[in-house]
């Protein structure tokens, strides 16, 4: 799967806010993560996102 800025990915487990899904602001070795729900932001390993992702929307609506 290519991971791209801007796009918003569905995690399997909810943040605590009740929200699945995040904003990708950095791309690399590790993830910046922007919660859609509370606007909280991590850094997350490629490894845990390409793991527990579970779908992934491009901006503007597209799948």
């Amino acid at each position: 799967m290519v991971y791209e800025v801007g796009d918003i990915v569905k995690m399997k487990k909810p943040h605590p806010c009740g929200s699945h899904e995040w904003e990708i602001l950095r791309v690399g070795a590790d993830f910046r993560l922007k919660c859609t729900g509370c606007g909280h932001q991590i850094m997350v390993a490629r490894t845990m996102v390409e793991k527990n992702t579970r779908g992934l929307r491009k901006p503007g609506g597209l799948s």
